[in-house]
């Protein structure tokens, strides 16, 4: 069932996780822009999070900032609960995510586990405690972003891919759910690399440039408001889903590593933070 399009967000509340830079911190400012009623922001990154929200109230726009650690079910739970009762939510945006790019043997625990629980877990969580809000709202709507490692097999990317494979199956299955729905629509966006840091030193692939955030928040914007279940960026992301469904895996295994460059993709990955990688006490890198 096609869902009524927004022409904005003016008049309604928006919550933004992982907003205290990159991409969250673009999705808040086009909520500010756009007349928000409220928008509220989320990060671990308390320094970060100050600075966005000076930022952003520069706007004229109320905004609001808690720190929230994605990795505690129980936090996620406490401030969303707090986002209802303070006015609601209309709006959510689950932008937040981690990445260790490395090998899967030289993974940590620790690291495994903050990767599923931010990327795959947080916004299965946050969206179960929202729910019955954004259907009140009569105009809700779920904006996940997953990633274009969610369809693509890549070395050095094991667990991000997995996390964000989650996000993607629990995202489209959710919007099937919640189908027959006027009040709430989902939508899950699918890019491949973007230039926010937290993918540096990532190679571009053949056709694939690596995006800027600008672009890709302004088009995951617009499905959000469409209420548009699925965006793959950019267009060589499905010619890549098509090759990968039609070829034999021997031969899909060769254009993807010596055509397309995918396999090599994060050869020379070094991250945000001067390459550090994440662990369980480690803030939100987001996209």
């Amino acid at each position: 069932m096609a869902k009524v399009p927004l022409d904005s967000v003016a008049g309604l509340h928006v919550l933004v996780t992982g907003a205290a830079q990159g991409m969250g911190f673009l999705f808040a400012r086009q909520a500010c822009l756009e007349g928000a009623a409220r928008v509220i922001l989320w990060d671990i990154d308390e320094p970060k999070l100050e600075k966005a929200l000076a930022e952003l109230r520069l706007l004229e726009a109320k905004v609001e900032a808690q720190v929230v650690d994605l990795a505690d079910p129980a936090q996620i739970q406490r401030y969303a609960q707090s986002a209802v009762d303070s006015g609601g939510v209309d709006v959510l945006v689950n932008n937040a995510g981690v990445i260790t790019g490395t090998s899967f043997d030289r993974h940590q625990a620790s690291q495994i586990t903050a990767t599923m629980h931010i990327n795959a877990l947080a916004p299965m969580y946050l969206t179960h405690a929202l729910l019955p809000q954004l259907r009140r709202s009569g105009h809700g709507r779920v904006l996940t972003m997953a990633s274009a490692a969610a369809l693509v097999s890549n070395p050095n990317m094991s667990v991000y891919a997995a996390s964000k494979a989650a996000a993607l199956s629990w995202s489209d299955s959710l919007r099937l759910e919640l189908e027959a729905d006027d009040s709430i629509a989902v939508s899950t966006i699918c890019p491949t690399y973007i230039s926010t840091g937290m993918f540096a030193g990532a190679r571009s692939m053949l056709f694939t440039p690596i995006m800027e955030p600008q672009r890709v928040v302004d088009r995951a914007w617009r499905a959000m408001l469409a209420g548009q279940p699925l965006v793959l960026m950019p267009w060589t992301s499905k010619l890549g889903q098509f090759l990968r469904g039609v070829l034999p895996r021997p031969a899909w295994d060769f254009v993807a590593d010596k055509v397309i460059g995918v396999y090599h993709s994060m050869d020379d990955f070094i991250g945000r933070e001067n390459g550090e990688e994440p662990s369980g006490e480690v803030g939100l890198k987001v996209h």
